[in-house]
């Protein structure tokens, strides 16, 4: 049976031991509870260390890492403030690695720090705005601690029994919650051009922010939209609710919108409340490439920091400072690329740092997330280059007609050797 207490009365001292590692659960789905107590009582259990994906709390800076050292797949979130400080260990990964990697103990997991809603009748909770690797931290653990917190949603998926959870902490707080991005023009003509690859029927993947959401803004035209995503946001909610996103001519899940993680507002969350029409999934099934390889017509949408002249993506880092991670990028671009009638699209604006410096660069000056072998389309504020099939000649051409005109003469002249030589 588990230990009940509330959040005043948890001490961490009687379940954790030195050293243990954690897996806590992420994004709007962070314990925030089990958070506070492992920063103020970490420290005198020594030698802790922890793994997030996301984060987007605030609650993990630099001075929470005296307590326990943090590691994560990218610098996602709240989390970038940690890399500025070099306080965050990255681990590059796919998003559908992670399960396999705490099951496999690569990614230790001696205690799961997870967010559930209240019990159902039957003693089942579920587990609210996430689903992603949280099941599998749940199997690998030693010690499950549960924050139980009554404003957070019941939404269906997997569910953990009461008899799983060893220690249940009561609380009742707003979980966190992320706040549609403002949408700007540049948002608003990439979205243009993406949303000309989204027909009637097409099954979804995006992400949250300004540039997604600019996407979903201009598909209430279209008719029977499915999703099957990582994560979803606000966005979903007017879709489903002007009767865009039906799930209807999906082969698999029809009628039902798969995802693994809601990040957003509480408008989302009471939508998602008990609402059969979505479906909380692992990262096992959202991101398994079998299942994707099911699905006609899926056009996934990512962003990127920058792309170079033959097509790799960097969506990790600029230079020295860490800013995104590798995330589901690569999972989905190869799914859609490969869907019958899909696509695949890295949406970006064509420059950074107010003008000064392009996107489409003769070079990454980061690691490259996503093969160029890989890429499909990718789209900015000035069009879409089809890459998909083309040489690296052609490529650098297509290119640089979607970059900046400001950068089109020295881009031209970076790619003078690859037309010339052909590679």
């Amino acid at each position: 049976m588990a230990v009940v207490t509330d959040a005043a009365g948890l001490d961490l001292r009687q379940f954790l031991r030195r050293g243990d590692r954690i897996v806590i659960g992420q994004a709007c789905g962070e314990p925030s509870t089990l958070i506070d107590a492992l920063i103020a009582q970490g420290r005198d259990i020594g030698e802790l260390s922890a793994f997030i994906a996301t984060s987007f709390s605030g609650q993990l800076t630099p001075e929470a890492a005296d307590s326990f050292a943090i590691s994560s797949m990218g610098a996602i979130g709240a989390l970038r403030s940690l890399t500025a400080a070099h306080r965050l260990s990255v681990i590059p990964a796919h998003v559908s690695q992670i399960g396999p990697m705490i099951e496999q103990g690569i990614i230790g997991c001696d205690v799961a720090f997870v967010q559930v809603s209240p019990a159902d009748a039957d003693g089942n909770h579920s587990f609210g705005l996430i689903s992603d690797h949280v099941q599998a931290a749940v199997a690998k653990a030693r010690v499950v601690i549960a924050e139980v917190n009554d404003q957070v949603p019941f939404t269906y998926g997997e569910l953990l029994p009461a008899a799983r959870i060893d220690v249940a902490v009561q609380v009742s707080r707003p979980p966190v919650e992320v706040a549609p991005a403002k949408i700007g023009p540049t948002d608003e003509a990439i979205a243009r051009f993406a949303a000309a690859y989204i027909g009637d029927g097409a099954v979804l993947q995006t992400g949250v922010g300004a540039t997604p959401d600019a996407i979903l803004r201009l598909l209430h035209d279209r008719k029977d939209l499915g999703v099957h995503s990582g994560m979803l946001g606000d966005g979903l909610v007017e879709l489903v609710e002007a009767g865009v996103v039906t799930n209807a001519r999906k082969a698999i899940d029809t009628g039902v919108s798969i995802n693994g993680a809601l990040i957003g507002t509480r408008r989302l969350y009471d939508f998602a409340h008990r609402n059969p029409l979505i479906r909380m999934c692992a990262t096992s099934y959202t991101h398994d490439a079998a299942v994707l390889a099911r699905l006609e017509r899926l056009v996934t949408i990512n962003s990127a920091m920058e792309v170079d002249l033959t097509g790799q993506v960097n969506a990790e880092q600029s230079g020295s400072t860490y800013l995104g991670g590798t995330g589901g990028q690569v999972d989905f671009v190869r799914a859609g690329a490969r869907s019958p009638g899909g696509r695949s699209i890295i949406a970006l604006p064509a420059t950074a740092k107010g003008g000064k410096l392009s996107r489409i660069a003769p070079a990454l000056s980061g690691p490259v997330t996503t093969a160029r072998s890989d890429v499909d389309v990718i789209v900015t504020e000035f069009g879409a280059a089809e890459l998909k099939g083309q040489t690296l000649a052609e490529r650098t051409r297509r290119l640089i007609a979607i970059a900046h005109p400001d950068f089109r003469e020295e881009l031209d002249r970076s790619a003078h050797d690859i037309q010339r030589r052909g590679f």
